[in-house]
């Protein structure tokens, strides 16, 4: 060991002593392999912690210069940075030099190793960095013993290429770790085929260094080029280092998951959580010192012996690299102006940037003033023109050839101008390449041309005009998506408010831009130009439509947004540009239809998002209420703007479903905790993460939460394990700062009164702790369980609030929700619900008096806690509500459920609900003047029209659980009879043609047919399962024959005058989910949970065809009208079309559209009718979809607010539709002519 780095560690022995924890470190000094495993041993056996670290650090002053190194980064990745700080300075360099004999001969093998590796030279402006340099070496002699990988990660533009090579280029390290060679593969942005193709010549590469049989055809898939690579890695090359380059993408980097030694340079620090295998990482820091300054000034301009100018440039630069490299490029090119250029920099004759600026380079007004001097007067106009850029943004040549009124291949070179001059920058990993100003150059150009800018975006705004005349672009290029997105801001900018009106009140631009950028660009434009838009109401009208019907545009494919927009209210200005967009379209052929009842729905959310796919279990506000956390089972943690959804950082977590997530105090990091038993902390702004926490909880870790205030910030975590299951972590400690004792089964919730000074958990055992903070102590155990007298089942506590005061701690389990007092443990208030749903979740409100209840039955309810009553009802969700949260001024409420979406409501607006919620069984009579509907309501309570009828079945839906039911007359609502006999619940009933004869089927087995008037009853006894449906067989008045299915696989037909079983067939091996007899009376279809529909003959009761092909159960069948095709559906949403003459199959319908539940049509398909000329064809699952029967296309979709629909009646002229989806609502809808 160097006598510096030894004399640094006898300095500060006793303190390392003192501090250090030697397991943690010896854990990582062993990977090194600078420790032995024995030596390692020898330390534990040490009595105490003490001890150990003595014999360590007496260990260490033995060892060499890696031990040194090993000893150092040992301390930096267990968060020892104080310690490291003092040992930094004394770092050894590890040189070539000082291992081999022949300095000469070790610089010509290294370059012969990396030049045939394609590992690229230094290049001609080169700064050395030899601590980065030693700490990525460090990393890679960890590859020594074992394949992995090390990520060198940081800012664009921060040299982790040049370090990269740097690393590798070192005699010792090639020859001990990397025997094989050391590979270069310059990667990008990259698409599947350009990846293909780099494989494939990083495989030849590889080859020709083998003997000519080894020479391969080139692989013509990704994955034979994944397997080819990892053969060659592994076999030919064991020992050889990959180096990837510039990598963007983690599905690109699973490409080369073939269990090799690679090293990596990205700026996402987060990518190799992806791969599998060792992980080791170097940050690169941005920032030059005033000698690195110096010596990038001395490449630049070639000098051995730099002005006395220099330094003072370099110090005026404040010590910028960009600044410093803009001063050196133009130093190369006019290298006797040193004087002058530091006169220009020292005179500040522009004005500084901004004190709102985000960043502090003082002297950058005058580097660019500088730097600008030298383009030709025509150009500087030009780049004038660049102020309009918004920051971060990129743009294609072409929109500055718009802007310009130049030739794309002009533009181009004026372009490469900038670039040359270190003016602008460029993106050249895709095509076409896109520019780019710094967002201090930026900053400049806005400051010089601030008394312009209004007149040099509207420059912006009429040259589009120009060149858009007929439309706005709708290629989806770079092009297109910068017009469509910034067009908005420009004429904003330029206060053209009447061209902003024009076009934000346009269903056009609506459309246009949501198929393109989605919905949450164009409400961000909505609120952040609101005080522009002068018609109040016109905007909110736009701004709700797209704010609740944002998870349907985000849909692919793309929904028609007229058919959505028809769903809005009949004052609205969105309804009233669709009706007349639908009107004219239908003559084209088009369908559409409109909404007649949607008055009678309120719309009471206030912002619906669909941030993942699977199910949402956690969603937060941040402090300020205006960013959005959610997290769930697609393992990725997102966050998103409050008032649009736009999102604005999407990191993939964890290794497995994240539970929770949680802002820290000042929203600068967020926690996330999974099933994966690993919790993180992340900085929200960069999406990077700081610390993982992987070794204490055994078991999914349920919950994580901060503190309230950064005074003394904490994270508490709560976990399934048995014991140890409660925890306090203090980020700046690599273990738990403390570990909470008393549960005895898992943990779900825990969370910090409101002045930090308890934490209070929430646990299976049946109670809520509360842990006093700062000693970790049990304070009190409030019994839950108590509460629940009536049963002997476990009483889960899934969560807990604390009111703003800190008085009351409210808990909830199975049907209830629990006020506790804090100081006595008395219960205060008991808020019970329905036996069938359990509260999943409860929050209270930090503002006001409200507790919002998350259910199971997919309900969010609003209470006054200090009158206990119910405020209001947030219906919306078509799953199960995992969590709510109301924002920190209380002013919203969020929910998160199953089903995929986070709704925002606003509390003070939502109310107790007044509409009636039907249930889904339902009958529909269509007349010439109105349309009569019949259906129970959530009450079990009748609901129906006002014309005198006997009610085809759904009057007995009043009664459907019980063994009885009722006939009723309407709408008087008098009882005409009640019939006793089924046993069990009433599935279907009909009446015959003459109203005189009622049929009825239960789950009790059998078919009743009743003489309803007399209370005469034959019993149809022979099915052994439930009868869900039966059918006549005709029409007729004089027909008696009557088919009935069941789950017992048979099919039977009877005589209903004599009771006579007439066939008896076992039709399927599966159970009968739906039949359908021909309109000629021919034949009747049958479908089975078998996936198979069959063709029978009435008269005969031969199968004529079985049908198969349907992945999935087959839910519905219908004739057309014609008897000439049948169409079937499958609980995977797929609809086929056969033949009904030969059973061959004509088309399959929704093959290419998958929605967002991995369904084709939302759900099961439930119902189809054709049309009266076998044209079309309606079905319905999740939603409504009517089709092309020739084609097999979809012409149009109805997306429901509810899903899961039952059925649907059709008038007979097909122009009117009624269904009821799964949350009650009814609508009738009719098409547009």
């Amino acid at each position: 060991m160097e006598e510096r780095a030894r004399s640094c560690l006898l300095r500060f022995r006793h303190r390392l002593e003192q501090d250090i924890k030697p397991s943690y470190l010896m854990d990582h000094m062993v990977s090194d392999g600078v420790l032995s495993v024995d030596e390692e041993e020898r330390i534990r056996t040490q009595p105490n912690r003490k001890d150990q670290a003595v014999a360590l650090l007496e260990l260490l002053l033995k060892k060499d210069n890696r031990a040194y190194i090993s000893f150092y980064n040992a301390l930096v990745k267990e968060a020892y940075d104080d310690l490291a700080s003092l040992l930094q300075d004394d770092l050894p360099q590890m040189l070539p030099d000082a291992h081999n004999k022949s300095s000469d001969g070790s610089v010509a093998y290294v370059q012969a190793v990396l030049s045939e590796g394609g590992v690229p030279q230094r290049p001609v402006v080169f700064v050395n960095r030899p601590e980065l340099v030693n700490r990525v070496r460090e990393k890679l002699y960890r590859l020594l013993k074992e394949p992995g990988w090390v990520t060198v990660f940081g800012m664009a533009g921060s040299g982790k290429s040049v370090l990269a090579a740097e690393a590798v280029r070192d005699h010792r390290l090639i020859e001990e770790c990397f025997p094989g060679g050391i590979h270069w593969l310059s990667i990008g942005q990259l698409d599947k085929p350009d990846l293909l193709v780099k494989i494939q010549s990083l495989c030849f590469r590889l080859e020709q260094s083998l003997d000519s049989q080894s020479l391969h055809r080139p692989s013509n898939s990704l994955d034979e080029a994944k397997e080819r690579l990892r053969f060659l890695m592994l076999r030919r090359y064991p020992r050889a280092l990959l180096i990837l380059d510039d990598i963007w993408d983690s599905t690109v980097l699973k490409a080369f998951d073939i269990h090799c030694r690679i090293l990596l340079t990205t700026r996402n620090r987060s990518l190799a959580d992806s791969v599998s295998g060792a992980k080791y990482e170097v940050e690169v820091e941005s920032g030059l010192d005033e000698n690195k300054g110096l010596e990038i000034l001395a490449k630049y301009t070639e000098l051995n012996r730099l002005p006395e100018e220099a330094r003072s440039i370099v110090r005026e630069c404040k010590g910028s690299p960009l600044v410093v490299s803009l001063i050196g490029a133009l130093l190369k090119e006019k290298p006797n102006r040193w004087d002058y250029y530091l006169r220009q920099l020292q005179q500040k004759q522009f004005k500084r940037i901004r004190k709102s600026s985000s960043y502090d380079y003082d002297a950058l007004d005058q580097a660019m003033a500088a730097s600008i001097e030298v383009l030709p007067d025509e150009h500087r106009e030009l780049y004038k023109d660049l102020t309009v850029l918004e920051k971060d943004i990129k743009v294609p040549a072409k929109v500055l050839s718009v802007l310009w009124d130049l030739e794309a291949e002009e533009v181009e070179d004026i372009l490469e101008e900038f670039v040359n001059k270190s003016l602008l920058f460029v993106d050249n990993h895709n095509k076409p390449y896109q520019y780019y100003l710094h967002d201090l150059q930026l900053d400049f150009l806005v400051e010089q041309n601030r008394t312009q800018l209004e007149s040099l975006h509207t420059k912006v705004v009429h040259q589009y005009q120009q060149h858009y005349r007929d439309g706005p672009p709708t290629s989806g290029d770079e092009e297109c998506l910068y017009w469509i997105r910034f067009l908005t801001y420009h004429m904003a900018k330029a206060n053209l408010s009447q061209e902003l009106y024009s076009l934000m009140f346009s269903l056009d631009w609506v459309s246009i831009k949501a198929q393109i950028m989605g919905p949450a660009h164009l409400i961000n434009d909505y609120v952040e130009y609101g005080p522009i838009l002068d018609k109040e109401v016109m905007r909110s009208q736009f701004q709700e439509f797209l704010s609740l019907n944002g998870h349907q545009l985000e849909q692919r494919p793309f929904p028609d947004v007229v058919q959505l927009a028809l769903s809005e209210p009949r004052s609205s200005e969105v309804y009233r540009q669709a009706l007349l967009q639908a009107q004219d379209r239908t003559s084209a052929g088009k369908l559409y239809f409109d909404w007649l009842n949607k008055n009678s729905v309120e719309s009471l959310s206030r912002l619906v998002i669909h941030p993942h796919q699977g199910s949402i279990y956690s969603a937060c506000f941040s402090h300020d209420g205006t960013k959005i956390a959610s997290s769930g089972a697609s393992k990725t943690l997102k966050v998103f703007k409050s008032t649009s959804g736009e999102k604005l950082t999407e990191i993939q977590a964890h290794d497995d479903e994240v539970l929770c997530c949680a802002f820290s105090p000042d929203d600068r990091l967020l926690a996330t905790c999974s099933s994966d038993r690993k919790v993180k902390v992340w900085n929200v702004e960069k999406g990077m993460r700081l610390r993982v926490f992987e070794e204490e909880h055994q078991e999914q870790v349920n919950h994580c939460e901060f503190t309230n205030t950064s005074q003394r910030l904490l994270l508490a975590t709560c976990s399934n394990d048995k014991f140890l299951n409660v925890k306090l972590w203090n980020l700046n400690k690599p273990s738990s700062q403390n570990t909470m004792f008393g549960h005895f089964e898992p943990v779900n919730h825990c969370c910090f009164s409101p002045d930090d000074t308890y934490v209070s958990t929430s646990s299976n055992d049946g109670t809520i702790k509360l842990f006093q903070v700062s000693s970790a102590n049990e304070w009190k155990t409030i019994n839950v369980k108590n509460m629940f007298t009536d049963s002997d089942e476990d009483v889960l506590v899934k969560c807990s609030t604390w009111t703003a005061d800190g008085k009351h701690i409210i808990c909830a389990a199975r049907n209830a929700v629990l006020v506790f007092d804090v100081e006595t443990s008395d219960m205060l208030l008991e808020i019970k619900t329905n036996r069938l749903s359990t509260v999943q979740y409860c929050h209270a409100c930090p503002t006001s008096n409200l507790l919002a209840i998350a259910f199971s039955n997919y309900a969010v309810e609003l209470w006054d806690l200090e009158s206990n009553k119910k405020m209001a009802d947030c219906s919306g969700h078509l799953s199960w509500v995992q969590r709510v949260q109301f924002s920190p001024d209380g002013s919203q409420l969020l929910s998160c459920s199953d089903d995929q979406t986070v709704r925002l409501w606003e509390p003070k607006k939502v109310h107790t609900s007044s509409a009636v919620h039907l249930k889904r069984d339902s009958d529909v009579l269509f007349s010439d003047e109105e349309i009569i509907v019949s259906a129970a309501d959530n009450c079990n309570r009748l609901q129906c029209g006002c014309k005198l009828f006997f009610l085809f079945m759904w009057i007995l839906v009043v009664l459907m659980f019980l063994s009885f039911f009722q006939v009723l007359e309407v709408p008087s609502g008098k009882l005409l009879a009640t019939l006793l006999g089924h046993t069990k619940t009433v599935l279907h009933c009909q009446f015959s043609q003459n109203g005189q004869t009622l049929i009825t089927s239960s789950e009790d087995t059998t078919i009743r047919v009743w003489k309803w008037q007399s209370g005469e009853c034959k019993v149809l006894q022979g099915h052994k399962e439930q009868v869900r449906c039966f059918a006549l067989l005709s029409n007729s008045p004089a027909e008696t024959r009557l088919l009935s299915w069941s789950f017992d696989g048979t099919v039977k037909m009877w005589d209903i005058e004599s009771g006579e079983k007439l066939q008896d067939i076992e039709a399927h091996r599966g159970a009968i989910l739906s039949c359908h007899v021909s309109p000629d009376g021919c034949l009747f279809a049958t479908t089975s949970a078998d996936k198979t529909a069959k063709l029978w003959h009435c008269e005969s009761w031969q199968c004529v065809h079985t049908l198969s092909g349907h992945q999935d159960c087959v839910r519905s069948c219908r004739f057309s009208w014609d008897s000439r095709r049948l169409a079937t559906g499958d609980d995977n949403g797929e609809i086929r079309i056969w033949n009904v003459k030969d059973g061959s199959l004509l088309k399959i319908c929704s093959r290419e559209s998958k929605d967002g539940m991995d369904s084709l049509h939302g759900g099961w398909v439930s119902d189809l009718h054709f049309s009266p000329d076998n044209s079309l064809l309606v079905s319905t699952g999740g939603y409504i979809k009517w089709w092309d029967v020739e084609k097999g296309e979809a012409l149009q979709t109805f997306y429901t607010t509810g899903t899961a629909l039952k059925r649907i009646h059709v008038s007979s002229d097909f122009s009117t539709f009624v269904t009821i989806d799964n949350i009650g609502i009814l609508y009738i809808l009719q098409r547009v002519v």
